[in-house]
This record gives C-alpha cells, sequence and structure tokens, in this order.
C-alpha cells in the first residue's frame, strides 16, 4: 500500500508573472507533479504563496484586463479591472487565475483548500 505524505511546498511570487505562478500552483495542487497522480483523489500538498500582491502582469494588463461576474439576471452581466480587483484584495487576481486552471468538477474545492495565498511577505 503506497501511503502519501503530507507536504507543504512555498512559492516567492514576487516579480514572477501571473500566468506562470498560477499554472505552476494548480499544477501541484492537481497533483501532477507526483508518480502517485491520480485524476479521482487530491493530493495531500498544501500550497503556500507569499507576495500574492507583487506578482508581476506584462504591458497595460494593470489597465485593460477585466474580470466578469454574472449575477444570473437579464442585464446582469458586471466588469471590474484588474487594478480595481486588486486594490480590494490583492490575493484576487492570483486566485482567480488559479481557480480557472483547476478542472471544473467536485474535487475542485477540496483542492483550493490546499491553498493559502499572502499579500505580503511571510506571515506565520
Amino acid at each position: 500500500m503506497l501511503l502519501m505524505e503530507e507536504r507543504i511546498i512555498t512559492i516567492n511570487a514576487e516579480g514572477k508573472a501571473l500566468g506562470r505562478v498560477a499554472s505552476r500552483v494548480a499544477a501541484i495542487l492537481i497533483g501532477k507533479n507526483t508518480a502517485a497522480f491520480k485524476t479521482n483523489k487530491v493530493s495531500p500538498v498544501e500550497v503556500v504563496v507569499y507576495n500574492a500582491a507583487k506578482v508581476g502582469v506584462s504591458g497595460k494588463k494593470r489597465d485593460t484586463k477585466q474580470y466578469k461576474k454574472f449575477s444570473g439576471y437579464p442585464g446582469g452581466l458586471k466588469y471590474v479591472s484588474f487594478d480595481k480587483l486588486a486594490k480590494r484584495d490583492p490575493t484576487l487576481p492570483l486566485l482567480k487565475a488559479i481557480e480557472g486552471m483547476i478542472p471544473k468538477n467536485k474535487l475542485k474545492g477540496q483542492r483550493l483548500r490546499n491553498l493559502k495565498l499572502y499579500a505580503y511577505g511571510k506571515e506565520d
């Protein structure tokens, strides 16, 4: 019987590209980096990301990138720019990028519970 021990992986996102950090974190949360990967199991890995507010975006994305939200009612589509979203909570752009890269199934919530995002520095 194969026993998998729980691990904690820390990532410093300062100065790194948003998509590159998000894809690396998503792959770790899914368990793609382990030999014991199974699509129907949650990997016993906790990912801690520091300096999520200092993640880099290229070009004019800080001003032009839009995030959509739909209320379910006619005319209920709302847009929020990257800059406004980051001012509300500096970790939200990275969280939304990671959420979009994790498969949309029943395990998505369980995998995201293994993610800890900190806006600045190392917090205990």
